[in-house]
């Protein structure tokens, strides 16, 4: 029977209404376990344990919260492979990425851990006589967290860590797609000791439980990472709510590389392909845009095809493998989208954007080249947030920058 992983609240497991599988995009008959889906009433429930934690959590001891995150980051760092193996079979990234971003999540909590003993004040003069002012900084309150799929658990614990580190109280609903690496990091919390209430859980969907925590009238902070239409609405009910909630966001991006005719050729090419497709291009800060001055344009067209060749695309888990499988159908979905996109606005695919059958069945797509591209193509202005990534060709540094 597969495993049920419930909900954390006022530091209790509880279940939900039903539940939803984990797969690995890997293999799609590779059920990771089933995760407890959140409903609005356990929503509440989760706030109302936060805001009954929060006064002694706020004015706990630096000491006390540094030996609670330092403990978990003994333990996110021992466990690293344990942890990045689960990571990489839920997301599809490599297991060398999986284990270095459950690596990171670690290195996360030890700094927050410190940042707890070095929490400062200021004290500074007035310009009217005899006068001093005196800078504190106080906990925000109840944080809401929204986190995404593609970074599972380093993105919970650069959230988390700096909230617990400086007083607040949490409410986190991870990526409904991936919510195991979430799901770990908080038992891993739990067990190093947080008073009940201080972190709570609820898995489910956006529209769901996500709403439900932007409505929320106790929630003082949304912290929230995905994509920009989500992004905007996440905005737009902050400010609608009443009181306002204080909002932090971190949307997608289409960044640039920029290749010049003095560029080492080799360099700008492996430059170029870990920053397009490694983690399946799955990371706003992929450098999907790939802008190349004409006097060696050709030249790294060429070299970026002989590299691809290279580029195993396998399953995650699978040693030899450069890049895993997308995360799933609908995201490979549109994935395919947009290499059509590209076709039909001219662009020219020089390498991939075939589906590829592996051993077992999963979501592979081998990584897609265009060139003959503009600026004002839909390919070179909007996310795709895959294996994709388009060549422009500038004649000079100025045009680069501007196209950049």
């Amino acid at each position: 029977m597969t495993e049920m992983f419930k909900n954390l609240i006022a530091g209790e497991w509880a279940g939900g209404t039903n539940a939803s599988r984990n797969i690995n995009p890997s293999n799609t008959n590779d059920v990771v376990g089933e995760y407890a889906q959140g409903t609005v009433e356990q929503l509440n429930d989760a706030v109302a344990a936060a805001k009954a934690a929060f006064p002694a959590w706020s004015r706990s001891g630096p000491q006390e919260r540094y030996e609670i995150l330092k403990k978990a980051s003994d333990e996110i760092l021992a466990r690293k492979e344990e942890l990045g193996r689960l990571l990489s079979r839920e997301e599809g990234k490599t297991l060398a990425e999986g284990i270095g971003e459950a690596g990171r999540a670690g290195q996360i909590f030890a700094f927050f851990a410190g940042e707890c003993l070095r929490l400062t004040g200021e004290a500074l003069p007035s310009v009217r006589p005899g006068v001093g002012v005196e800078i504190t900084r106080e906990p925000v309150g109840i944080v809401g967290m929204i986190t995404p799929w593609n970074f599972p658990i380093a993105i919970p614990a650069w959230k988390i860590a700096p909230a617990l580190a400086y007083g607040n109280c949490v409410v986190i609903k991870p990526a409904d797609l991936v919510p195991g690496s979430a799901w770990a990091l908080v038992d891993i919390l739990q067990r190093a000791g947080l008073p009940k209430g201080v972190l709570n859980l609820v898995m489910g969907r956006g529209s769901v439980v996500g709403q439900a925590l932007l409505q929320h009238k106790d929630v003082h902070a949304i912290s929230f990472t995905g994509s920009v239409s989500t992004g905007r609405k996440v905005a737009e009910a902050c400010i609608a709510s009443s009181p306002m909630k204080k909002v932090q966001l971190e949307m997608g991006g289409k960044n640039p590389l920029v290749v010049l005719d003095d560029a080492d050729l080799k360099t700008a090419v492996e430059a170029a392909v870990t920053g397009a497709f490694f983690s399946t291009g799955q990371r706003c800060t992929a450098s999907s845009r790939l802008i190349v001055q004409a006097g060696i344009h050709d030249k790294f067209v060429e070299a970026c095809i002989e590299r691809l060749k290279g580029v195993v695309v396998d399953d995650a888990l699978k040693a030899g493998t450069h890049i895993g499988p997308v995360v799933d159908q609908s995201q490979l979905d549109q994935d395919l989208k947009y290499i059509q996109i590209a076709k039909d606005e001219g662009g020219k695919l020089v390498w991939g954007g075939e589906l590829l059958n592996r051993e077992t069945p999963g979501f592979y797509l081998q990584p897609a080249l265009f060139t003959q591209t503009t600026n004002a193509m839909r390919i070179s202005r909007e996310e795709v947030f895959g294996p994709v990534a388009n060549i422009i060709r500038v004649k000079d540094y100025e045009e680069a920058l501007s196209v950049a």
